[in-house]
């Protein structure tokens, strides 16, 4: 298998396919949300906007998390070196909808509407970000000893000659798929939270069943406990709340209107 980590040098500087991945998935991420965007009255300035908020806490918060549960204690100069690795998908979700609700807070905008673009176009960007752990060889799941099943994308081979169950190729489908049922939903169902709260329930869930299938080196600790499955958890309760919260709300909307 072709080595893929080291990326290759542009004027003196490494460029890593990884890098190159999470930079389009970010870029493909505000397209669509400038396309939804419509859907919910928000404009493509909105987006551009949001995205300012967005991207610096998300990175913030991904690094901060990822410190959080490595095993192993970092200075404050070495958690500033995010070129060299170490990001948390949940604590890039977490800075991220905190950047959301400064926006929000800021231009005076609904939080859950606009949560509702965001989310369609996170999924998307996860999908394509799970390329990014197939270049980095990381996010893999358990050895594959049988010949039988040593084929991609069952399966994928590192550059040490072992094949590992391609948990990175299970997880971009899976976001796909969901990111197809929310872009309908976006489409279909005009209340607000519904689809950020779908977004947050599938999106745990999915993390929560892989989760342990993941190879151990690659797993976050908090308390001897994996920090991916808590927040997986966590962001299933709140999609649960937030999925309550609207119900809720509606019911009382219509009686209102009754009466």
């Amino acid at each position: 298998m072709l080595n893929l980590i080291n990326g290759f040098t542009v004027f003196g500087l490494n460029v890593k396919f990884y890098g190159i991945i999470m930079a389009f998935a970010m870029f493909i991420g505000i397209v669509l949300a400038c396309h939804n965007s419509k859907e919910r009255g928000l404009k493509s300035e909105d987006i551009f906007t949001l995205a300012v908020y967005i991207l610096p806490f998300a990175v913030i918060g991904a690094r901060i998390l990822y410190v959080i549960g490595a095993d192993h204690s970092y200075s404050f100069v070495e958690m500033l070196k995010i070129w060299e690795g170490g990001m948390s998908i949940y604590g890039g979700i977490i800075g991220g909808a905190f950047g959301l609700f400064l926006f929000c807070v800021v231009h005076k905008k609904n939080f859950l509407n606009v949560a509702d673009v965001a989310c369609v176009s996170l999924i998307l960007g996860q999908a394509i970000g799970r390329w990014g752990n197939f270049f980095n060889q990381e996010v893999y799941g358990e050895l594959v000893t049988n010949p039988s099943w040593q084929w991609f994308p069952f399966a994928v081979l590192l550059d040490n000659g072992e094949w590992h169950y391609a948990l990175f190729f299970y997880e971009f489908i899976i976001n796909l798929t969901i990111f197809a049922c929310l872009f309908l939903l976006l489409k279909k169902v005009k209340t607000k939270g519904y689809v950020t709260s779908a977004y947050l329930i599938a999106y745990g869930t999915i993390r929560f069943i892989l989760e342990p299938l993941r190879v151990s080196s690659y797993n976050l600790m908090i308390f001897g406990l994996k920090l991916s499955s808590i927040t997986s958890i966590i962001a299933i309760l709140v999609g649960i709340s937030i999925f309550v919260f609207v119900q809720t709300k509606q019911k009382r909307g219509k009686k209102n209107e009754k009466e």
